[in-house]
């Protein structure tokens, strides 16, 4: 049988009790921002097929997710692009200041670009089609979670024109270390945080504390705009040069 939303509370406060030293790894924990029932209950299903996540909160409109998933404090938050009265935009920018530390992954039926591009605009980590296949849809949210930012390659170029565009002197003369911009490099390949420590030979701790100065430095709020804002730096440095 599907598990349903209104089994997901429940679901969500067992297992956030301690487990003993031989029970499985805690799972990782996904929001769904749905306002079809169908799909919302198809989502819940295959997320939880998935061994190694659970899906701790399902929300049908903005207003919702913004009153139950900080409570859940989820790992990472899928979000449909169209919802009733607030947009999943929207929804987006005001989550990302209650849960800077949550990745957000835009859902969309269609690959329309601009909505995509105004999504990342406001602070999202990335975006699937909802036709995704559950192995990729796995895959893609383990990316984001280890500091990838699953897009596609149009879309990453009209970010960094965008960041090019608007970028301010404070943002793009940030004074990184050495070390610092060793980093960005690595992650603007789309290597993950644990792909950057083995190259760095740091711990992934370091890394997330290296990144943290990053974003402070050049006053952005995720690894996607750190990346298309350093990427949009060096390209006005070339073109300044040539």
């Amino acid at each position: 049988m599907k598990p349903t939303s209104a089994d997901l509370t429940n679901k969500a406060q067992g297992g956030s009790q301690s487990a003993p030293p031989s029970a499985k790894p805690t799972p990782i924990k996904v929001a769904l921002v749905e306002d079809q029932p169908e799909v919302m209950e198809s989502w819940i299903h295959l997320i939880n097929s998935f061994p190694d996540f659970t899906c701790v909160c399902a929300c049908a409109t903005g207003e919702q997710a913004l009153r139950m998933i900080p409570r859940e404090k989820p790992d990472v938050v899928l979000m449909d692009i169209f919802l009733p009265r607030m947009s999943g935009i929207e929804c987006t920018v005001k989550l990302k200041a209650l849960l800077p530390e949550t990745q957000v992954v835009i859902l969309t039926a269609m690959d329309d670009q601009e909505l995509v591009f105004m999504a990342l605009e406001a602070g999202a980590d990335g975006y699937l089609l909802k036709r995704t296949k559950p192995a990729e849809l796995r895959a893609a949210l383990l990316d984001v979670l280890g500091g990838g930012a699953p897009m596609t390659s149009h879309i990453a170029r009209r970010v960094i024109e965008s960041f090019r565009r608007t970028a301010k002197a404070s943002g793009t003369e940030a004074r990184l270390t050495v070390r610092e911009e060793q980093i960005l490099v690595l992650l603007s390949q789309g290597h993950s945080n644990k792909m950057i420590a083995d190259k760095l030979e740091l711990s992934i701790d370091t890394v997330c504390s290296h990144l943290k100065h990053v974003f402070r430095k050049m006053q952005v709020n995720s690894r996607t705009e750190a990346v298309v804002s350093y990427m949009a730096s060096k390209l006005a440095q070339e073109q300044h040069e040539r």
